[in-house]
């Protein structure tokens, strides 16, 4: 299994703060956003490589960070992936940036895609235990009573089984109180289905455009996740985070 980290974003929301300089790089409790999510990765033993897919911009603070972070990376083959990029205008898109990175490296395994600005407070590894149990696409999700919350997420209707029968990115009247979290695991047969979407129009910005698609095609099932994730989207989000991990070490 690889692993495929989203970093191309140019978080404009934070400016200035990220104007010129990557939000998974920002320091949140006394590491990286970033090596939150290789100390993570690096603990499962299925995955034997991760790639860092980042912007023209933001690609030299990213291979500074590879060459300073040695000892989170130890043991895990890890690379930075320049997609080529220099600004909102020109941007590939999250499911752009995931073929970007298939095509790259010719990825043929299976593979988890995680967003670089989210800090997961759940274990990566019963995700995996659960897809290698279940070989198809699985996506995170968790309940989410705040309904003006859910509409800016994807949304997920499940049966009984776990199995998503409806999703929707950001909609207007949610559908259910479950909300995707952007940590997706997809096997190698469905890889050639990302050139198929963009290919036929599919629009390459957030990753839950493409399982708006995918689950009318494909099975895809759900994972309910058994802890919070930090989305360090703003200023305030970035502060909460902060104050998260004081409060643990208080």
């Amino acid at each position: 299994m690889k692993a495929i980290i989203l970093a191309a974003g140019y978080a404009t929301r934070l400016y200035p703060l990220t104007k010129n300089f990557p939000k998974p790089l920002l320091e949140v409790g006394g590491k990286t956003i970033l090596d939150h999510l290789l100390e993570q990765i690096k603990s499962i033993a299925d995955i034997d490589g991760v790639y860092v897919v980042t912007n023209h911009r933001f690609y030299g603070h990213f291979a500074d960070w590879a060459c300073e972070n040695k000892v989170i990376q130890a043991g895990l083959e890890t690379e930075i992936l320049n997609d080529g990029t220099t600004s909102n205008d020109d941007r590939l898109g999250a499911v752009g940036d995931i073929q970007f990175a298939i095509d790259a490296r010719e990825i043929a395994d299976d593979v988890l895609v995680l967003a670089a600005d989210n800090i997961l407070l759940f274990s990566l590894h019963k995700l995996v235990n659960t897809f290698n149990s279940n070989p198809v696409s699985h996506i995170a999700v968790r309940h989410n009573p705040d309904y003006d919350d859910r509409k800016r997420r994807g949304n997920v209707q499940l049966d009984e089984d776990n199995r998503v029968m409806q999703f929707i990115e950001k909609p207007d009247r949610p559908i259910s109180e479950w909300s995707a979290s952007p940590v997706y695991i997809y096997p190698a047969s469905i890889l050639p289905c990302f050139e198929e979407y963009i290919a036929n129009g599919g629009n390459p910005d957030a990753p839950g455009h493409f399982l708006e698609w995918l689950h009318t095609c494909e099975t895809v099932y759900a994972y309910d996740i058994d802890g919070g994730v930090l989305d360090i989207g703003n200023r305030e989000s970035l502060a909460e985070a902060r104050a998260f991990f004081q409060s643990k070490d208080g």
